[in-house]
């Protein structure tokens, strides 16, 4: 078989022409922020609605873990959503606080278990996003043997996968979003090569604003990485790292020294009025979903709601900063 490494660059940005989704004004769009349901528990607010409420958002996105539950909003307990019935219940609280799903936050790894209960799982999580209203399932990109099966191989495994699950999800208004996520899905060919496959409007990019950068390349290569990656942008997740000067622009192992210098949005190399441009150029209309792993520094529950409250006072005007 022909190596998908052959790509030529006219399929890739032909492709990616394909699946960018149009802004329906030469203004830039009104972006909702958002933020991952993960830092609403009860070790910073009293319960993720009233988190909500603090930071001023209506708008989360809700991790599923595989036995179809997610959290509840007012008692930050574990909750199915599995059946239709459930599913619609959850809806129904959602709407009476005012709150909006953006996208569900779902770990498969296609490497590994039994090829039928994975693909079951994702267009089981699609049906229950489209219940939701959610816009997105994230797809992650990481995989057990990523180091042991050869490039063709992974790109075929996934966009195989994720193909079967867009044909049986056909008609539902919810895309798969592959996130930049680990060593292999930040390969910028790696994803490149599955959207060029898959070629389907709903499929592409959980776009993780700081993995890029985490993975090691310098700062001006990230910028033109997302750039490539902004058309298929169907999702994000914010997150910034402040790498000492010397570093920045230097190709360095892969996750150096995350866990100290991973830091608040407004803190980090990685200027986030740039990328909400390169979006903005791309036609994203998406939520703004922050995603500030640095967070688990803090050491108390007040530290920790003051570093959202500040990350999310740094989107809205970083947003602003465009008009």
């Amino acid at each position: 078989m022909k190596s998908l490494l052959l790509v030529s660059a006219a399929a890739v940005f032909g492709a990616a022409a394909l699946l960018s989704v149009p802004c329906a004004a030469q203004d830039a769009p009104l972006w909702k922020v958002s933020i991952r349901d993960a830092f609403l528990g009860k070790n910073t607010f009293d319960s993720p609605v009233a988190g909500l409420k603090q930071l001023g958002l209506d708008t989360v996105e809700s991790n599923l873990d595989r036995d179809y539950t997610m959290m509840d909003l007012e008692t930050a307990e574990r909750v199915s959503v599995k059946g239709d019935d459930e599913a619609k219940a959850y809806r129904a609280k959602l709407d009476a606080h005012g709150v909006h799903c953006c996208a569900l936050l779902t770990a498969v790894d296609f490497s590994a278990g039994d090829h039928e209960s994975n693909v079951q799982w994702i267009v089981r999580a699609v049906e229950i996003a489209d219940i939701l209203g959610a816009q997105a399932v994230r797809i992650d990109s990481a995989m057990k043997k990523e180091r042991e099966l050869d490039f063709d191989t992974r790109v075929n495994l996934f966009a195989d996968n994720l193909s079967e699950i867009l044909k049986r999800t056909e008609g539902k208004n919810v895309a798969l979003g592959i996130e930049n996520h680990g060593f292999q899905g930040n390969n910028l060919a790696f994803l490149l090569n599955i959207y060029t496959k898959v070629n389907s409007p709903r499929l592409g990019s959980t776009l993780d604003t700081g993995n890029f950068y985490w993975r090691g390349y310098p700062l001006g290569e990230v910028y033109g990485i997302l750039r490539l990656l902004a058309p298929y942008a169907r999702h994000t997740h914010f997150k910034n790292i402040n790498y000492p000067e010397d570093q920045r622009e230097q190709i360095r192992e892969a996750g150096w020294k995350y866990a100290e210098y991973a830091c608040p949005l407004e803190q980090g190399d990685i200027d986030t009025v740039k990328v909400l441009q390169i979006l903005r150029d791309a036609g994203y209309t998406g939520t703004l979903c922050m995603e500030d792993e640095s967070v688990g520094d803090c050491k108390t529950r007040e530290e920790r709601a003051a570093q959202l409250e500040r990350n999310t006072n740094h989107m809205r005007a970083s947003v602003a900063a465009l008009k």
